[in-house]
């Protein structure tokens, strides 16, 4: 009985390794599907086309999306940031203001072309403001921009090698998962160009 039994585990075990390895191949050559079920890009041709009129990268638009309120156009922050950017009412009114719209209200910031626009907009004007350098612009957006002047007259934080020198663990936490998500939207949806719905 213990010989067949070890046969019948045994092939057990090669069973299991035979439909693992199956399962890694499927999952190997349905990387793009699988990658995009956790991955969506809803919005793209808002985010296309802010991102071109504010010279971003839209992959980069569409990390921060993901990671600022995971493409739930109603999101509200516990500090009151609204919509798919997470932006503040009163930042929404300074923006809105620098735009040149006349009248302001914050609850459209819950409308994605406002949203996604208004964060383009910012997200390039401290592009400006910090030289080009994405690592900080992400530590701006999520952190505050004062609270980053105030690190640069003390640190050297700049490129991507200084992420571990920022102060605030969730302004650090956020500029990987951002660098990282672009990299991934990248990856899953560069081959489908501005014109992808």
């Amino acid at each position: 009985m213990g010989a067949a039994y070890r046969k019948m585990v045994n092939r057990g075990k090669f069973t299991r390794r035979v439909l693992l390895l199956l399962l890694l191949v499927f999952l190997l050559l349905n990387l793009d599907t699988m990658g995009r079920i956790f991955y969506p890009f809803p919005y793209r041709d808002y985010v296309f086309r802010y991102a071109g009129v504010y010279q971003l990268d839209p992959f980069l638009l569409a990390a921060m999306i993901k990671t600022e309120s995971n493409f739930d156009s109603r999101a509200v922050s516990v500090s009151g940031a609204r919509g798919l950017m997470q932006i503040m009412p009163e930042t929404g009114r300074w923006i809105a203001d620098q735009v040149g719209e006349a009248s302001f209200n914050p609850d459209r910031l819950f409308n994605p072309e406002t949203s996604i626009s208004y964060g383009a907009w910012y997200a390039a004007d401290l592009k400006k403001e910090f030289g080009g350098d994405i690592v900080l612009v992400l530590a701006a957006y999520n952190g505050g921009r004062g609270n980053v002047r105030e690190w640069l007259a003390g640190r050297d934080i700049s490129g991507i090698k200084s992420i571990d020198r920022i102060p605030f663990p969730e302004t650090r936490d956020y500029v990987r998962k951002v660098l990282l998500r672009q990299k991934i939207y990248r990856y899953l949806y560069s081959g489908e160009g501005q014109n992808a719905s």
